[in-house]
């Protein structure tokens, strides 16, 4: 690790107050201001001397007695509690720790084997004397953006405290352009809007009356990342870092002043969150860009994590893998043994009486299909879901019958598939549906885990399906965050890889503990199966959802027409096969699955191909072209090897994409590329495609043309 670490000054004069202290990022381009604004802790942000956060307010309102002043109120001038949040009555030290930081950390794996942390860093201190308490502001200030977080320092009037509402604002310059998800407390699974920012209103209150959002506190809620677009084409992308014991942060937007302001998921009892001192916040963030390509290659979420906190990281191996899944999600085998039990008690039911329906995915006989397909092609792993007891009462949501998971159905073999896919050397991946059962899983968790490291399962994909046990909580509270880091560290211990589905979405923990390998956290590709996701949907994702961390997508899928695998499927994929080869390049993830049963690839082997040669490790990205909602072109150079690949993605009109090779080194490369044929479309044609190889060198400009819904992909290898 190359590091550079220099204190360039710690002002004296502690109770001396400033009327404003600036900072400047590194290359000088972004310069932010805090001063205080009729006692309010305020912030600007500004990118080449053009405002891009305009005077935002910070601040909590804390949950307190009548007589006892909340942080972020004026409640001590008048002494009592009336809920306003007008975030008065501080001022600000004039002594501040300014701080410089440059270094290149090694990843253990990722989209580029190094990456370099760059900042200027201000702590500013805030102090409100009437209640003879203060908090700090730490604001760090990168090339790419501006990540800043609450500091709780244990003092005598502030020790332990529940949060009512953070009151962080992002005051956006105008009626700017915003590419958005609805808040919601329990899910990310929706399809992105692109519109400006006055518009949201009318646009969420009509997805609710047609029952197609569930956001949770307003009509104006939107989830991060969110992504942004001003008037004069920079680019903005408003998100969280580092979020560890402490509430998923969603942004309520007040559309009379264009202002976002931080909205928490509470807890069973309706409270934001539980602090004790000594504490911090989370990072908010505030990526900056020209470009959008800017965007895609900041790395400032990751960057405002801690280092990794695992000694040895020699048994975190990335990987492809295939799986008994799909065919559940198109309706064509079920997760559970059988639908007919004469009981279910927990540790009493009688399988032996239980009359199998001849659906069931997860048996012994069709998970060696499985790992002999995987072994064929190359593919490291098999998930198998749907192998263990609980699913058969699961689906009616009564919830008497949870999982244990360790149990297997009757017709499974644990030992049997152990001993055969590793003799064929293949692993197999476990999965872990808690159907919301959390403190159920807990208790399990260890035994769980123990079963893993038996059988010698690397990774588990775990599962929060449905509404959560206690009753009342939601997905992102605190009280759920503190449990999916509680999984991820308890596997650790145990040297199990992380894929969390239906978790909260990725703030860059990756960093601290690699082992979190994948997540979901948004709309995958299983939705193409429920009825079809827009065909544009994944030139999205680089942009916002992936933002924070790896995505377990689930590309792959060649057969679009669902109902030749499930006679009672109208549901169609909107996408073409060139499309999917794409976003193995495109959508990040070192624990990359290809989806689609064997017997579709195997119609297909020839693009089969490009899945199992393109690798899940890499040396360096290039993003080449990227429009979002339009299209994203990203080519990856292979790790330790010489090889490269690119993914172009595209969304719903068709377009002719320019490859600029020119991030090749000195040389010819042959070039094999896998593209739509001129009259491919999504919903008409998915299925054409060419593939063609050319002598290219890093001169070289190709023209390769992308239909509605589809893509490209290439693979580039030195003659």
């Amino acid at each position: 690790m190359k590091k550079f670490f220099l204190i360039i000054g710690l002002l004296c004069g502690l109770t001396t107050m400033a009327a404003e202290h600036r900072l400047l990022s590194p290359d000088g381009r972004l310069a932010l201001s805090v001063y205080t604004d009729n006692g309010q802790p305020t912030y600007t942000l500004s990118f080449d001397q053009t405002p891009v956060v305009l005077p935002s307010h910070l601040g909590l309102q804390l949950r307190g007695e009548k007589g006892r002043m909340a942080f972020g109120t004026n409640e001590f001038d008048n002494h009592t509690d009336k809920g306003h949040s007008l975030m008065a009555g501080f001022e600000m030290d004039e002594a501040v720790q300014r701080t410089s930081f440059d270094e290149t950390w090694a990843t253990v794996w990722g989209e580029e084997r190094e990456i370099r942390n760059h900042y200027n860093e201000m702590v500013v201190t805030f102090r409100q004397g009437a209640a003879d308490r203060y908090i700090q502001v730490c604001f760090r200030l990168f090339n790419d953006g501006l990540g800043f977080r609450y500091i709780f320092p244990q003092q005598r009037n502030l020790n332990y405290f529940v949060i009512e509402e953070e009151l962080t604002e992002f005051a956006m310059p105008g009626d700017i352009t915003a590419y958005w998800i609805p808040g919601d407390y329990d899910t990310q699974e929706y399809e992105y809007t692109r519109c400006r920012l006055s518009e949201i209103r009318a646009l969420q209150e009509g997805a609710r009356k047609a029952n197609l959002s569930q956001t949770a506190f307003s009509s104006t809620g939107v989830q991060t990342p969110v992504l942004l677009k001003t008037d004069n084409g920079i680019w903005l992308n408003i998100h969280e870092a580092a979020l560890v014991n402490y509430s998923c942060m969603h942004l309520d937007l007040n559309d009379s002043t264009m202002v976002f302001r931080s909205w928490l998921t509470p807890d069973i009892d309706g409270t934001k969150g539980h602090i004790q001192t000594d504490a911090v916040s989370p990072w908010r963030v505030v990526m900056v860009g020209a470009t959008a390509k800017d965007i895609l290659a900041s790395r400032i979420v990751l960057n405002l994590n801690e280092p990794c906190k695992i000694e040895d990281t020699s048994w975190i191996k990335p990987m492809k893998y295939v799986g008994v899944w799909w065919e559940m999600i198109a309706g064509m085998r079920d997760w559970s043994y059988t639908w007919d039990f004469p009981s279910i008690h927990i540790g009493k039911t009688d399988y032996s009486k239980a009359k199998p329906h001849g659906r069931h995915g997860a048996t012994t006989e069709n998970v060696k299909r499985y790992i002999d397909f995987a072994a064929k092609y190359g593919f490291g792993g098999v998930l198998v879901e749907g192998w263990n007891i609980g699913w058969e009462d699961w689906f009616g949501n009564e919830k008497d019958f949870v999982y244990d998971f360790v149990t297997p159905y009757p017709d499974f073999d644990v030992e049997e598939i152990h001993d055969y896919a590793k003799s064929k050397g293949v692993k197999m991946i476990m999965h872990h549906e808690t159907s919301g059962a959390i403190r159920n899983y807990e208790r399990w968790l260890d035994t769980a885990y123990q079963f893993m490291n038996k059988y010698e399962y690397p990774a588990v994909k775990s599962g929060y399906v449905g509404n959560l046990l206690p009753i009342g909580e939601h997905h992102y509270s605190q009280w759920m965050v503190n449990h999916y880091q509680y999984c991820i560290e308890k596997a650790a211990k145990y040297k199990i890889m992380v894929n969390a589905h239906e978790a909260v979405r990725p703030t860059g923990l990756c960093r601290t503990w690699p082992n979190l390998i994948a997540n979901e956290s948004a709309q995958g590709t299983e939705y193409q199966a429920f009825g079809g996701a827009a065909a544009n949907h994944t030139t999205m994702l680089p942009f916002t959802r992936l933002i924070g961390g790896p995505m377990d997508y689930t590309p792959g899928i060649f057969e679009n027409d669902i109902h030749k695998i499930n006679p009672n499927s109208t549901s169609w994929c909107n996408t073409t096969i060139c499309n999917q080869l794409s976003l193995y390049v495109t959508l990040y993830s070192p624990l990359q699955m290809a989806a689609d049963l064997p017997q579709n690839y195997e119609r297909f082997q020839d693009a089969l191909q490009f899945i199992v040669d393109v690798p899940v490790e890499w040396d360096a990205p290039y993003y080449l072209e990227a429009e979002p909602y339009e299209y994203v072109t990203i080519a990856r150079k292979q790790k330790d090897k010489e090889a490269w690949f690119v993914g172009s993605t595209n969304g719903y009109e068709p377009r002719t994409s320019v490859l600029d090779l020119s991030f090749l080194p000195e040389g010819k490369y042959t070039a094999t590329i896998y593209r739509d044929t001129k009259d491919a479309h999504y919903k008409t044609n998915p299925q054409a495609y060419v593939i063609e190889k050319k002598v290219v060198s890093n001169k070289s400009k190709l023209k390769i043309f992308t239909a509605s819904g589809g893509g490209y992909a290439v693979k580039i290898e030195r003659n």
